[in-house]
């Protein structure tokens, strides 16, 4: 991540600076939404990505409303939040969610090497389905694919300028299921 900015959060007691950390984290998230704007609107997509080389990579097709505020404004922001469990606490205003998120922003640009089309789709079927394909993916797959509507895959690439994350772990010994009530953490209060 060499030229990106770290930005302080407001509740820095949230603040997460450790890069494995954020890294491991991004390398199994499952979903992230990628915004976007064309100077007129914003427009936010989920989407599956891959956190490679430290860059979001993500594919998709090459027209749409997507393709056309990329060419339009290629200023993006993306988020990744995972939601681990409810807090419970006696006093209200202490119950919590525990959670880990990423934000950062940059710029997007679609991939013309081919090599490296390839080599992001592979960190994406190495993330989503790790061990499925005996062969890594070949170089003429993503060059000759088309989809079930005829377009070809673009592959897109973040480069980040600014990243925060922020998050709350979760205490095992608070954690809230079905069923729990303040009467049984009041107890454990005497």
């Amino acid at each position: 991540m060499e030229g990106t900015t770290v930005i302080p959060i407001r509740y820095s007691k949230r603040t997460l600076t450790d890069q494995e950390q954020i890294d491991a984290f991004l390398a199994h998230a499952k979903v992230g939404n990628l915004g976007l704007s064309n100077g007129t609107e914003p427009y936010i997509i989920p989407l599956n990505f891959c956190w490679w080389n430290g860059h979001i990579y993500f594919h998709g097709a090459d027209s749409g409303r997507k393709v056309e505020m990329i060419n339009a404004n290629n200023r993006v922001c993306f988020s990744v939040c995972e939601e681990y469990g409810t807090i419970a606490d006696p006093i209200p205003a202490h119950t919590d969610t525990a959670y880990m998120s990423v934000f950062l922003s940059g710029t997007i640009e679609r991939v013309q090497d081919p090599d490296e089309m390839r080599d992001a789709m592979q960190a994406m079927l190495d993330k989503y389905v790790p061990g499925y394909y005996p062969e890594p993916l070949s170089l003429q797959h993503v060059v000759k694919y088309r989809s079930s509507m005829g377009s070809v895959t673009a592959v897109f690439r973040i480069t980040p300028d600014s990243l925060t994350a922020k998050g709350s772990p979760m205490p095992e010994e608070k954690r809230f299921y079905p069923g729990r009530t303040i009467g049984q953490d009041s107890k454990k209060l005497d």
